[in-house]
């Protein structure tokens, strides 16, 4: 017997007078999966977050949690709980106040409270920090409280509105190791909203990608990352560069596309549909190799122009000019080394037919 799963959306719809935020959406979430919702702002997957927890009413559709319909059932007797963007602690109280919280209005016995909150405490590190109050704390402790106060209910499914959006760079690259660690080893079934794809690609066990609230694509990272089904997709996450063309054969697995500004790109057919006549052949920027050398091949090499070098760090970003577009190149900087590449000097693009997708155009 299959195992059931932690939410089902069926034919979730959500309308804001003429606006429809979330559209017909069908989703399910297996048990202590860490499941991303993640699109451009507008795109309806807050306000999916917020149908679940029950901020918000379906217009249409269902919701179900462990199998149960909790349509028309209050956020406190949800077997939910959720960590909001700006943290919302109770300023005039500790640490060990804001964590108990939730468990006091259960009115659970004052020893059980204690020892939960210390557990919880201990788990995300604050231990040591019980009786201070939010306006002490950093705000990496304050996130870590907020997720505390959440876990220590022991919810079904956690809840996580943009957590890390208010930390500085650095501190949110920490806060995603430390939720990814504390998800797991609580295997709480969570869902997490976000627009940054670096957060989603690095975290989440599946990702769903939203757009104009419909579910756009849903997959691993690594299936996200490298074989999206759409331009919206393959744009959103990461950087590709599209080049417009016609399908000028096909041959087995593979397919030729003349491009518009010139060249003739090899590329893996990803399906078992026929192509359209006219498609664009997305190209990932640290997929194409330079060459100052002229190649023989007669596919999948471009010749075009450096515009601009640009130092990164890891990785040196060029711009090179190709027919009336410009295509970004992204290429590992050697210890010690300086860029042999300059501005205006002819370039040589080198592509893999199996780093090229067709899309319709």
């Amino acid at each position: 017997m299959a195992a059931m799963n932690d939410v089902e959306l069926i034919g979730l719809t959500k309308r804001f007078k003429d606006t429809v935020a979330v559209d017909d959406i069908n989703l399910e979430i297996k048990h202590g999966e860490f499941l991303f919702l993640l699109g451009p702002s507008g795109c309806g997957k807050t306000t999916t977050l917020r149908m679940i927890g029950g901020l918000e009413a379906p217009s249409a559709g269902t919701v179900k949690i462990k199998g149960q319909t909790v349509n028309g059932v209050p956020p406190e007797k949800r077997d939910t709980a959720t960590v909001f963007q700006r943290w919302a602690l109770f300023p005039h109280k500790t640490v060990t106040e804001n964590v108990g919280f939730g468990l006091k209005m259960k009115k659970k016995p004052r020893q059980d409270i204690v020892r939960k909150v210390r557990e919880c405490l201990e788990m995300v590190n604050l231990s040591g920090l019980e009786n201070r109050y939010p306006s002490q704390l950093s705000g990496g402790q304050k996130q870590r409280v907020a997720l505390a106060r959440a876990l220590v209910v022991e919810p079904a499914v956690l809840l996580l509105d943009e957590p890390l959006s208010a930390l500085d760079l650095k501190l949110r690259q920490q806060m995603r190791f430390e939720i990814k660690r504390i998800q797991k080893n609580v295997s709480v079934t969570t869902v997490f909203v976000t627009h940054d794809q670096t957060e989603a690609l690095a975290m989440a066990d599946r990702i769903v990608v939203m757009n104009e609230g419909r579910i756009e694509q849903i997959g691993s990272p690594h299936n996200i990352y490298f074989n999206p089904v759409s331009r919206f997709t393959s744009d959103f996450i990461g950087e590709t560069n599209f080049l417009p063309g016609c399908i000028a054969a096909q041959e087995g697995d593979t397919v030729v596309v003349e491009l518009n500004d010139g060249g003739r790109i090899r590329a893996q057919r990803t399906g078992d549909e026929p192509c359209p006549t006219d498609v664009v052949v997305g190209i990932r920027p640290e997929q194409i190799s330079l060459s100052h050398q002229a190649s023989t091949a007669t596919e999948n090499v471009l010749r075009g122009k450096v515009m601009d070098v640009t130092f990164m760090g890891s990785t040196q970003r060029f711009q090179v000019a190709f027919g009336d577009r410009m295509i970004v190149v992204e290429d590992v900087v050697g210890a010690g080394s300086e860029s042999c590449w300059h501005p205006t000097e002819d370039v040589y693009l080198e592509i893999q037919p199996g780093a090229c997708l067709v899309l319709p155009a």
